[in-house]
């Protein structure tokens, strides 16, 4: 069962949800920045949510390898929202964009009837470089943030999936098939116009992109098998069953029951709960499973109860991995693929699970049900959010 709903005027509940398409780096979003990105979905939530711009209590915003400057802010001016709305801008790295919608969420629960836009975003494509400045001033360049001490060894990605196989006993086969399955689970929900209704089109300048670009129709079993292992030698995880960087935005709004129902809203997603956690960072992509545990336990509901489970698939040894820990059956989750076919957009990832449940809550529509997004990110943590569909 789940705990009893927070009094109308402080209980969250996302109401609509939209995310842009997901595309590989440097292709075909290449030349839109950050907020070129997320100002579309903006602008599109504030009118299809049907509230005045100026009635936007905050914009909170997850990112996780732009330039800083607060993102947040720089998007919600170029979507045309007035500027008396502020903006904030976040960073759990992967985790950022579900951690937007956490704590908008929880800023909810303080209570007041606030109204918020949240989500994630990154243009992969357009991070700026990064660099150290040495004794002499001059700049020394670097592929990535440092995430924890060296003392723990601050594993790459790549290398802390491989870990993660290893210890967990997952097998290149289980990998190689979970990754199969999500690309054609992907190309079936693009067919069937399953992503239709969330997908917000940009313009490039060149032209308009309304699809993602990532899922590849030639993949079979023994396409699969020719990939060599990615990051160790002899090990098990290849760039097949690895996401690939991508560009994208997502982002939902999220108030309370009562200024949903005072709105006209029909459904939502009522917020249940939520959960993050911090495991050691050479396993760093089970933070999820252990955020996911944590939510679950705090809402006295067992995994056997989930009806929807988005996960984000930023490599198939670390979903299979948690979904294992967790005692999640892998069919049951990820119903219309997930990143190992669409792309990994660091910070709108998390996001674009909750838009994906949404939607997929409204397909089933059944009152009730409960639906759990989670994710892992760099260093050793992960964010879980619980919630469940409801007719208000």
């Amino acid at each position: 069962m789940t705990p009893e709903l927070l009094p109308a005027d402080r209980q969250p509940v996302i109401i609509a949800a939209r995310r842009t398409p997901v595309c590989r780096t440097n292709g075909v979003l290449r030349s839109l920045r950050a907020h070129e990105l997320l100002a579309p979905v903006l602008r599109e939530l504030v009118a299809g949510a049907g509230v005045e711009p100026g009635a936007v209590s905050d914009v909170v915003i997850g990112n996780a390898v732009g330039g800083g400057g607060n993102v947040a802010r720089l998007a919600l001016l170029e979507a045309g929202l007035p500027v008396t709305v502020p903006g904030v801008t976040v960073d759990r790295q992967c985790g950022s964009g579900l951690d937007a919608i956490v704590l908008a969420s929880r800023l909810v629960a303080a209570g007041g009837n606030p109204l918020y836009l949240a989500g994630g975003v990154e243009s992969t494509s357009t991070a700026p470089l990064r660099a150290h400045r040495n004794d002499d001033g001059g700049p020394e360049f670097y592929r990535r943030a440092q995430f924890v001490p060296h003392s723990f060894g601050d594993p790459d990605m790549g290398t802390a999936a491989e870990t993660v196989a290893q210890k967990f006993g997952i097998s290149r086969d289980r990998q190689d098939a979970f990754a199969l399955r999500s690309h054609r689970l992907a190309l079936a929900a693009a067919t069937a116009g399953r992503f239709d209704d969330e997908l917000v089109p940009l313009d490039t300048g060149t032209g308009t992109i309304a699809a993602d670009d990532g899922p590849r129709r030639g993949l079979n079993t023994a396409v699969m098998a020719r990939f060599p292992p990615a990051f160790v030698s002899g090990g098990t995880v290849t760039a097949g069953n690895s996401c690939f960087d991508a560009d994208a935005a997502s982002a939902v709004v999220i108030t309370s029951l009562q200024r949903a129902l005072d709105i006209g809203a029909a459904d939502g997603l009522l917020v249940r709960g939520a959960g993050t956690a911090g495991v050691e960072p050479e396993v760093l992509g089970v933070g999820a499973a252990a955020a996911a545990r944590d939510a679950l336990a705090a809402a006295e509901v067992p995994a056997e109860a989930l009806d929807l489970v988005e996960f984000n698939e930023a490599f198939a040894s670390q979903t299979l991995a948690c979904l294992d820990g967790l005692d999640i059956d892998v069919e049951r989750v990820n119903l219309d693929g997930g990143a190992l076919a669409l792309g990994h957009a660091y910070g709108a990832s998390g996001a674009v699970l909750v838009t994906r449940l949404l939607a997929q809550a409204r397909r089933a529509g059944t009152p009730g049900s409960l639906a759990l997004a989670m994710i892992s990110s760099a260093g050793g943590m992960g964010t879980a959010a619980l919630v469940e569909y409801r007719r208000l």
